[in-house]
């Protein structure tokens, strides 16, 4: 990188830390707490299929499970905030683990099929069983003290947790791609044949990428649960992986900001024109349709590749 580009660089970052600081005095905290939810769940997504190149239709099993998980190790357990997430994010892994065994077996949209039938199993034995409550859900979950100090009940305290959980995550995202490991995964995304014929074992890194993506998406999903203070069968469905696949697409596959954007998009969609009367699954409908015809490479890719982003190389941090 050059000395403008580094300079370019850590301007952004200090911006964005400093929005989310700033954020609770321009927004509601709630609303800004739900979009860094699905910002991380979409950057878990991410991993998955911009750097190791698997499409699955089944990520709301690993978030929706995780907030189950985390609710009730924090509802009927009594355990503390953090090792009820420590809980949803350990699910969330275990469930990537026996996902990811059956799915990376197949490749293509055979592996997205198996991920959706998996998650579709998954969806309905949390109808069934009795410790998710089938559709009324896990309600009135206690945020408690974080480490025994920190009251989550208020919204502030709560509120810069989350922060907190975010950029860790976020963190972790991108100390993972730009890792060796990353950079094996982006080889198999790239040609799967070579790297394998390199004597990497490719089914071992795919599935490490499973569980690590899955791992941080029930990260998202435990730390909603808190949130909200709920976790339903809404956070399992389909639908739910659905817009995970939508808020990725529109933010750009394959960089690190994109799903960030595109997951404020969604979210912000979805709750201002939820009073209005207007069928919002027909708005988000024709959003993807407009980014499909003219952000194929999405908002954040289309940036990166413009004049504007090569001349100060967007495309390596983005």
């Amino acid at each position: 990188m050059t000395r403008s580009e580094i300079n370019a660089r850590r301007l952004a970052i200090a911006l964005g830390f400093a929005a989310l600081l700033a954020a609770p005095l321009f927004f509601y905290p709630v609303f800004v707490m739900k979009v860094l939810c699905f910002a991380l769940f979409a950057a878990a997504f991410n991993l998955l299929i911009g750097y190791t190149g698997l499409l699955s239709f089944g990520h709301a099993a690993f978030f929706g499970g995780a907030a189950y998980f985390t609710a009730h190790a924090v509802k009927e357990w009594g355990f503390s905030p953090e090792l009820g997430i420590f809980v949803g994010v350990a699910g969330g892994a275990f469930l990537g683990l026996v996902m990811g065994f059956f799915a990376i077996r197949r490749q293509g949209i055979y592996f997205s099929m198996i991920t959706l039938s998996l998650a579709q199993m998954f969806f309905f034995f949390c109808l069934q069983a009795e410790f998710t409550h089938g559709e009324d859900g896990i309600q009135s979950v206690p945020r408690g003290h974080l480490f025994g100090l920190i009251d989550l009940s208020d919204p502030l305290a709560m509120y810069y947790t989350v922060v907190a959980i975010f950029l860790i995550g976020v963190f972790m995202v991108w100390r993972f791609v730009h890792s060796p490991f990353g950079m094996i995964l982006k080889s198999i995304r790239e040609n799967e044949l070579r790297a394998t014929s390199l004597g990497y074992s490719v089914a071992r890194y795919k599935l490490g990428a499973f569980v690590m993506s899955a791992a941080l998406a029930g990260l998202a999903g435990a730390t909603k649960a808190l949130v909200f203070q709920f976790a339903t069968l809404t956070d399992v469905s389909w639908q739910t992986s659905g817009e995970v696949i939508l808020m990725t697409l529109l933010g750009g596959i394959g960089t690190m900001v994109g799903p960030v954007i595109g997951a404020g998009i969604v979210v912000m969609l979805g709750n201002y024109l939820a009073t209005t009367g207007f069928p919002v699954t027909i708005i988000t409908g024709v959003v993807f349709m407009v980014c499909v015809l003219l952000f194929r490479r999405g908002l954040i890719g289309e940036l990166a590749a413009s004049r504007f982003g090569r001349k100060f190389g967007l495309s390596r941090w983005l």
